[in-house]
């Protein structure tokens, strides 16, 4: 009992370790203290929220007329131009013409109603429908009997324009004159 310990001369106090154990757990304590200091420091200053980078985002690009799909922000113009001229649009925006990667961009590109540019063209060097980052078109949709000017080289560009459609693609002149859609990447 306590008491006996006590009068023995062998209490806690004689313990020889005790004194170690305290302080490793009042520095073990203090660690965790500075540790939790340290992280929500590092998330407030260092990692600001996903909330900041949204509004961000918001100020930047949505004000501007940008909308988020994933994966990335898309600008629909309101005026019309060439192929290059819409392309030259988007890279002054630091972005590019569409690439349709998924179904759901597909699907982005119809529900505008008109007849729009995306990033696909014919390269005249590899005779390749080629995207405007150099990849060749795998996956395609081409409308019906589409493309269909490839052998007289003058349809060299493509774009959205069967809207009641999912395979909506037509190749054209570049030279006529559609809206376009900029598409720029962004990690939030």
């Amino acid at each position: 009992d306590a008491s006996s310990r006590s009068r023995s001369g062998k209490g806690t106090e004689a313990w020889p370790g005790l004194k170690l154990v305290r302080v490793v757990a009042v520095s073990f304590g203090l660690l965790c203290i500075l540790q939790v200091t340290l992280n929500v420091c590092l998330r407030v200053f260092v990692y600001p929220p996903a909330e900041n980078k949204l509004k961000e985002l918001n100020d930047q690009y949505f004000k501007q007329g940008w909308v988020y799909l994933h994966p990335g922000l898309y600008y629909v113009s309101s005026t019309s131009d060439t192929w290059h001229g819409s392309r030259n649009d988007c890279l002054q925006r630091q972005a590019d013409l569409l690439i349709i990667n998924t179904k759901n961009e597909q699907d982005f590109t119809r529900k505008f109603s008109r007849f729009i540019w995306i990033g696909l063209f014919n390269n005249t060097k590899t005779r390749q429908w080629t995207w405007v980052d150099g990849t060749p078109l795998t996956k395609s949709y081409w409308g019906r009997g589409e493309p269909n000017n490839l052998d007289n080289n003058s349809e060299q560009c493509v774009e959205s324009r069967f809207f009641d459609q999912d395979n909506s693609w037509n190749d054209i002149r570049c030279t006529n004159k559609n809206f376009w859609i900029c598409e720029k990447h962004l990690a939030l």
